[in-house]
């Protein structure tokens, strides 16, 4: 049997690959839901809008491959007509015209979509939410790993961010020092993030030849873009709030929004149907506190992480640990490939 800890891309992926070939799994989910940095809201309107991974782009070769072995669809980014970019704070929105780019593109139905289609292949009976790992001991050449209850293992894959396994489960044996003072100080991804998406009941601004992209270096939006879904017939705004408002009231936050959209868009910019926010540091399984500064994908990708342990039955699985990409959905889906084969050969 083999313990995957956390139900994210990299996990479900790794389970997806080992269910084909017929071995045998758990995956231990501390969260109610599955996922992890990936969560696709719909909300009363039914408009999905993405409050953690959205993008990825033409480079990502194994997420563009893993859709198109599941038969899912994406679409390019809109970023068609004027863009806003806000240099200052005392200082209103510039109109630009930005130089063309590489294209970005999301899932269609949303970055969920892929989650939930891996995780229809599977049989649900071998996931269990709400599961929090706390240790992990390795002995006699198996495992016992200790969540809700004890489970049994051959194998352990850690699917779940460094800073979380390294400072929130217990090993025994311990592990070597070296990686866990390189996982302690790994950045993860979208911790520091807030995202904030609007929907609205039509899309005023590509009537008015606005891309809906603004850029500003205040705030409290510092990225925002068009999020309508594949077809346009579902109306949002979506992107990332400057990170140090998450000490400020919602209703505050909320109110500083609004009024940086209708001092960029107008007026009809407070016809919102709803307003949706995710503060990633507020989220216990995401976000771990290590008190010094960690610079954004500092140590993703360090080689400690392509190593086994234990005798090669513990596997590090992250989007941080992939050698490509990592950080990033792309890296996530390279790395629970390079798992999942690891555990396949294995078995051969």
């Amino acid at each position: 049997m083999n313990i995957i800890i956390g139900a994210g891309l990299s996990g479900l992926l790794t389970a997806y690959r080992l269910k084909k070939e017929g071995i045998p799994f758990k995956i231990l989910e501390a969260r109610s839901r599955i996922g992890g940095r990936i969560n696709t809201v719909l909300g009363e309107s039914n408009t999905p809008v993405e409050l953690g991974a959205t993008w990825f782009h033409s480079q990502h070769l194994h997420i563009a491959a893993l859709l198109k072995e599941l038969n899912l669809n994406y679409f390019g980014q809109y970023m068609n007509g004027t863009v806003f970019y806000q240099p200052v704070s005392n200082e209103p929105a510039q109109a630009i015209q930005i130089p063309e780019q590489p294209p970005s593109y999301r899932i269609n139905g949303g970055s969920s979509n892929l989650i939930n289609t891996l995780y229809q292949h599977l049989d649900k009976n071998d996931i269990l939410l709400d599961q929090q790992v706390t240790k992990v001991e390795f002995n006699n050449n198996s495992f016992k790993v200790t969540a809700s209850k004890i489970f049994e293992a051959d194998k352990v894959i850690l699917a779940i961010p460094q800073k979380l396994w390294s400072r929130k489960i217990s090993f025994h044996p311990e592990l070597p020092k070296d990686l866990l003072n390189i996982a302690t100080q790994t950045h993860t991804w979208m911790e520091d993030s807030i995202k904030v998406a609007i929907t609205y009941k039509n899309d005023f601004w590509t009537i008015r030849d606005l891309s809906g992209a603004l850029f500003s270096n205040s705030g409290p939006i510092t990225e925002l873009y068009d999020h309508c879904n594949a077809n346009r017939s579902k109306f949002a705004l979506c992107g990332f709030m400057n990170s140090s408002l998450k000490y400020l009231d919602k209703e505050v936050r909320k109110q500083e929004v609004m009024k940086q959209l209708e001092e960029v868009y107008g007026e009809q910019a407070s016809n919102y149907l709803e307003y949706t926010e995710c503060i990633w540091s507020n989220e216990k399984n995401t976000f771990e506190d290590t008190g010094a500064p960690i610079y954004p994908h500092q140590n993703n990708g360090n080689p400690i992480f392509r190593r086994s342990f234990y005798d090669g039955k513990l596997l590090i699985s992250s989007s941080e640990s992939s050698p490509e990409f990592p950080g990033y959905m792309d890296g996530a889906i390279l790395a629970g490939n390079l798992t999942a084969s690891k555990i396949i050969e294995a078995t051969r």
